[in-house]
């Protein structure tokens, strides 16, 4: 289970992430001073710790490396929400109040989700609200 990622290894790995191509330190290192003031051994240190960990792979291009994101943001916001559900004394209360916590938009993206992965997770036998009128359209046995 992956941990949680640092403020600054979240800010590098968003970047790998929204770019979705192959990047470069100094690539990172140029859209991050936008916003602060960082140093290229810094980004460097942190993108090679990303590797370490299995965040990211690489490949040399020339004198540099070319990053890419190992899996996608939203199989890390899955993971952690997973293990944090997972560390639940009580998992059913600790939805109900996740649930309580989601707004309208939160709410819908859950009802779309749950459309798609439905038809992988069969009811279990006997709770089908179908199931009844599933028997009664179903031909009836030969007596052979």
């Amino acid at each position: 289970m992956p941990r949680q990622l640092g403020e600054l290894e979240d800010a590098v790995m968003t970047r790998v992430w929204q770019w979705n191509r192959p990047v470069t330190v100094r690539e990172v290192l140029e859209d991050l001073q936008q916003e602060r003031s960082i140093a290229y051994t810094t980004v460097m240190t942190v993108m090679d710790n990303l590797h370490q960990k299995g965040w990211v792979r690489r490949e040399v291009d020339g004198r540099a490396y070319r990053y890419t994101a190992v899996s996608t943001r939203a199989a890390y916001s899955a993971a952690l929400m997973n293990e944090a559900w997972s560390r639940s004394d009580n998992p059913a209360a600790a939805l109900v109040a996740f649930f309580g916590m989601m707004s309208a938009e939160q709410r819908e993206a859950l009802g779309d989700a749950m459309r798609v992965v439905a038809p992988a997770f069969p009811e279990p036998s006997g709770s089908a609200p179908d199931d009844e009128a599933a028997a009664d359209e179903a031909p009836p046995e030969s007596g052979r």
